[in-house]
């Protein structure tokens, strides 16, 4: 393992020298246990040592870049923005709120993010984390315009690696809406993000991450977070078009009444692997969580769903529901799904469901006696079919957004 990572930990500023002994303790403990395999029942069905030796000769640290470029901002709709430029906190604009009301800050510390991941990833990530940011929103303040993260990746990081962390916390009876938008310029790069989720009491936190175009870039993401009484979490995940991607969510719904919806649609392609890996604990009475995740493999691509929902012995009343479908378009793509419940309370509804199948050819068929040419009534279905997880989004210019996109990643834009 060390001899495919080119680690140099001297050219990491530290704020002491506590924190360079544990970056060098973290990343012994990396190399000792290595990347993720299947021999790990939770990557039972992505060898992430084989993928990473595969495509990857030397993996740098990155340390030090520059950045002169002008980001192309989105203009569908008003927003306030956060600039990352690989993985760091660049600039902010939230002319839109109360500054009073919404803070962020880079994330200089590692002291400052507390994750309980026992994944070795975490390890590398304590060790090479250059920092982040720090989102939170001061208590009865609902955000105006949603703040899109423009997650920009530069040219120079051809075989290097990226480690950053985030912490997001929405006091009591707040609101935002938080777009992740990733740009890069198409280098062959590893990222690894650890993101830490606190929505208190009465408060709700809408998350998307999109991409922008297609990329060469590895990534993985691991996100933790609790929720508080009456509050709601909704994540979108739109990640079509990145090489290789692993989003870990684990949220845990501590007081009653708390919701938690994660939704995913992915148009797959030519030599495509993306994994979503889900567990809800449901540790109070009277919460709901909800799942779909949808997949459409084309050529040999490969798209995994393990979702595990945890109801504690005092969560009755849980009303918990995941459903995953794929739309498998050629013999060589693949789809594997894992759902799992655990329940010890005995007054719940808990329901999955997974199905994976073809194209329907009466629809297809249909749309061609209406005089739709065959690639594009293809390209209407599998839209469709995506676009159902924007069913309950109510802010219609976001939305249009997002089916705008999606509908550009359909066609290989």
């Amino acid at each position: 393992m060390e001899e495919l990572f080119n680690i140099d930990l001297d050219k990491i500023s530290n704020s002491s020298n506590k924190e360079a002994l544990d970056r060098k303790k973290n990343l012994e403990l990396f190399f000792k246990k290595g990347l993720p395999n299947k021999k790990d029942e939770s990557w039972k069905f992505t060898d992430f040592s084989l993928i990473i030796n595969k495509n990857f000769k030397k993996i740098k640290n990155n340390h030090d870049f520059s950045f002169d470029e002008k980001i192309e901002l989105i203009r569908d709709f008003d927003h306030n923005f956060i600039i990352l430029v690989n993985g760091l906190l660049n600039s902010f604009d939230i002319s839109f709120e109360d500054k009073s009301k919404v803070n962020i800050e880079k994330l200089n510390s590692l002291d400052d993010f507390k994750n309980q991941s026992s994944s070795n990833l975490n390890y590398l990530n304590k060790a090479l984390s250059l920092g982040g940011f720090k989102i939170e929103i001061k208590e009865n303040y609902k955000c105006k315009k949603p703040i899109i993260i423009y997650n920009y990746y530069s040219a120079n990081l051809e075989n290097k690696i990226i480690n950053n962390s985030n912490k997001i916390k929405l006091n009591q009876n707040t609101e935002l809406t938080l777009i992740e938008y990733n740009v890069d310029e198409n280098s062959k790069f590893l990222k690894n993000t650890f993101e830490t989720v606190e929505i208190a009491k009465d408060s709700v936190l809408k998350s998307i991450s999109i991409q922008k175009s297609k990329s060469k870039g590895y990534f993985y993401k691991n996100i933790s977070g609790s929720q508080g009484y009456n509050s709601n979490y909704q994540n979108y995940i739109l990640t079509s078009g990145l090489r290789f991607n692993r989003v870990e969510i684990e949220m845990s719904l501590e007081k009653e009444n708390s919701n938690c919806f994660i939704m995913s649609g992915l148009s797959l392609g030519e030599g495509e692997h993306q994994e979503i890996k889900t567990r809800i604990n449901h540790l109070a009475p009277n919460c709901k969580s909800y799942q779909k995740i949808k997949n459409v493999l084309e050529k040999d691509s490969n798209g995994i769903y393990q979702g595990k929902i945890y109801v504690k012995d005092v969560a009755q009343k849980t009303d918990a529901y995941q459903l995953s479908k794929a739309l498998i378009l050629d013999d060589l793509a693949e789809f594997n799904a894992k759902p799992e419940l655990e329940i010890y309370a005995d007054d719940v509804k808990c329901s999955h469901g997974s199905t994976s199948g073809s194209i329907d050819k009466d629809a297809v068929h249909y749309l061609m006696t209406r005089g739709i040419q065959f690639t594009e009534a293809k390209k209407l279905l599998i839209n469709g079919f995506l676009n159902e997880i924007f069913e309950n989004m109510s802010e219609q210019k976001i939305k249009t957004f997002l089916e705008k996109s999606i509908e550009g990643q359909i066609n290989g834009i």
